[in-house]
Formats: C-alpha cells, structure tokens, sequence
C-alpha cells in the first residue's frame, strides 16, 4: 500500500487531502507521462459532505493502476511507496492526474 496525497480536494471522498475509498484505480493505459493518466476513482463532491467507504481517511491505499508503462506499475498494482494525485480544480476523473507516474 502507498501513502496517498490526494489533492484533488473536489472528490466526495477526500478528506484532508486523504482518501476515504479504500482503495483507488489510476487510469492511463496508454500513458506516456503523467498527463495521460487519471483517478478514475474520482467522484464530484456535492457541497461540503464527503463519501466514507472505510471507517475513516487513511494516508495509505492500495492503488489499482492501468498505466502499464509506469515504472511502479507492478502487475496492474502501484508499487510507489508514495503516490501524489493532482487535480485542485477537478470536475471529472479526467482533470486529475497521478504525478508520480514515471515512464519505465
């Protein structure tokens, strides 16, 4: 599992840059650097409420990924220690993207 620095602060389930999913999958199949990959766990947080899958927010996460051409990407699971997801402004997973990916 990564520690995660969820800075897409517009997702129902960030909570003080934390994750409350569980887990999450990083999209980017064909990516080539980090603007081609997403969070596709990204759901649009409604007003000032956030989505809890888990009991709290955990600064670590298991990360599904599809960014086969990223350096961390190990079998279709992240293997960073440390994983930042952009995206301040995020309407759509699409406007987020994992800053961590390296191109292998």
């Amino acid at each position: 599992m990564a520690i995660l620095n969820c800075g897409a602060v517009d997702c129902s389930y960030n909570k003080d840059k934390c994750c409350c999913k569980g887990d999450i999958m990083v999209g980017g199949k064909h990516a080539c650097e980090c603007d081609g990959t997403c969070c596709e766990s990204f759901h649009k947080r409604n007003g000032d409420s956030f989505t809890s899958a888990i009991s709290h927010p955990s600064s670590t996460i298991s990360i599904d990924c599809e960014a086969t051409k990223c350096m961390y990407n190990a079998d279709y699971r992240c293997q960073a220690e440390h994983v930042d997801i952009k995206g301040s402004n995020a309407g759509t997973s699409r406007d987020t993207i994992c800053a961590t990916f390296r191109e292998k």
